[in-house]
């Protein structure tokens, strides 16, 4: 990879996106970080950046590398490929990993990975209880001091209320944050997609809203008791998004995202039994699509996160009530954001770069306004350029996207981490 210690890196011709706004400029680089923003600037090297957006690196708060134990589906070198690809420049890694990330030890060895692989930041979350399996807490004060700032279960949920009471009490001694997977799971039991018209047609076992809103309620009432933070992972109802501008407005610590399949996607699409529109929480109606669509739009859903979650052909193209759930989306997410939401870009940028740094915990680092003395994690994506999601040209070692074929309009050209190029000209260079 480039030295960044000798090389100055000039992104040249692009316009500028932050939060701040736009303004027409180079950026040049130099140990990492930016040196100067201005016209007419020169470097060692040049990253042509003509007609396209120059803004703070995309942070993704919930991906699923798989490694360990299921390095079949992804490791965290491919997924972080796949994530430099998509223009992100850190990733928070899900603990549902063989074994979890409930020890220091299996933390360190994600982390060590990412440093490895060198082509994004990976943030390993830790686990909310003893093998994600609800009974007992895990060591959180441990996990902290090694750096872990979110934790989650996800993929199960919390479901003892007075065991999530203590954790969120206990989170809040330790300055983190927790994240919850809602899904009451007494009312999914064999469920394979949500509960409505469709599932209804097809005589399979529904996932009703209810299953995620009772657990969004019951965490928000929580949090509010303990004053600890909460923030919720990929919101799929109308209800949830409800409850949550409900909370925001009374100024509680609450956070949430929201998944592309979440804003994109209805359950009808199950109509042909195809497990690769499986997902969970489940693909839901119309109406929720598009109450999403809403709360990203008016800020009640704080960050856009893909739930990139890989699986071989062999599992997932089993008959739809054995398959996995879950899908890809390191690579399509910046496209359907631009492409579906029909938001301001710079609204679609802060969605996925400097609001959820910050509920990262990494904003120092990661999203923050391209000026003089940054860290030089950057993207540059071309806003209009057309282009058709083909399964087998992503970076991901599974091939399990929804939007195979489909036309969408974005794409990210370089990106920049650390002050190197990983991504160039939509090549990786690792």
């Amino acid at each position: 990879m480039t030295d960044v210690n000798n090389t100055s890196i000039v992104i040249k011709g692009g316009t500028i996106l932050d939060q701040r706004g736009e303004q027409v400029g180079d950026v040049r680089i130099e140990g990492g970080v930016i040196t100067e923003v201005g016209p007419s600037l020169t470097g060692d090297r040049v990253l042509d950046a003509s007609g396209c957006m120059v803004s703070p690196g995309f942070v993704d708060l919930h991906v699923h590398l798989r490694e360990p134990g299921r390095e079949e589906s992804e490791t965290v070198e491919t997924g972080s490929r796949a994530a430099a690809l998509g223009g992100f420049t850190a990733v928070v890694a899900m603990p549902n990993t063989e074994p979890p990330h409930d020890s220091v030890s299996v933390v360190q060895m994600v982390r060590r990975l990412g440093e490895q692989a060198g082509l994004c930041e990976v943030l390993p979350s830790g686990c909310i209880t003893i093998g994600r399996a609800g009974e007992v807490l895990a060591p959180m004060a441990e996990l902290a001091a090694a750096g872990v700032h979110i934790f989650t279960d996800d993929g199960t949920g919390v479901q003892d209320p007075l065991l999530m009471r203590r954790a969120l009490e206990y989170a809040k001694s330790l300055g983190i944050l927790l994240a919850q997977h809602c899904e009451v799971s007494r009312l999914t039991e064999g469920a394979v997609m949500h509960e409505g018209g469709c599932c209804s047609r097809l005589g399979v076992p529904g996932w009703p809203s209810v299953a995620e809103e009772l657990m969004v309620f019951r965490d928000i009432e929580l949090s509010r008791l303990t004053g600890a933070p909460i923030h919720f992972l990929h919101l799929s109802t109308a209800k949830s998004v409800d409850l949550v501008r409900a909370a925001k407005a009374e100024g509680l610590l609450v956070t949430a995202e929201a998944a592309p399949h979440h804003f994109t996607l209805t359950d009808e699409l199950l109509s042909g039994f195809d497990p690769i529109f499986k997902v969970n929480p489940p693909l839901r109606e119309l109406t929720d699509v598009i109450a999403v669509r809403q709360g990203l739009a008016d800020g009640t859903i704080d960050a856009i996160a893909t739930d990139h979650a890989p699986h071989p052909p062999e599992l997932k193209e089993m008959p739809l009530d054995q398959a996995p759930p879950g899908m890809l989306g390191l690579e399509t997410s910046l496209a359907l954001s631009i492409t579906e939401l029909g938001l301001p870009l710079q609204q679609v940028v802060g969605l996925l770069s400097w609001k959820p740094a910050a509920i990262a915990g990494v904003a120092e680092r990661h999203g923050r306004a391209l000026e003089v003395g940054a860290p030089a994690n950057i993207t540059v994506f071309d806003p209009n350029l057309a282009w058709t999601v083909s399964s087998s040209a992503l970076a991901s070692k599974s091939r399990n996207t929804p939007y195979a074929g489909r036309s969408v309009r974005g794409k990210v050209r370089h990106t920049v981490f650390g002050g190197n190029p990983v991504v160039v000209d939509g090549q990786a260079q690792r």
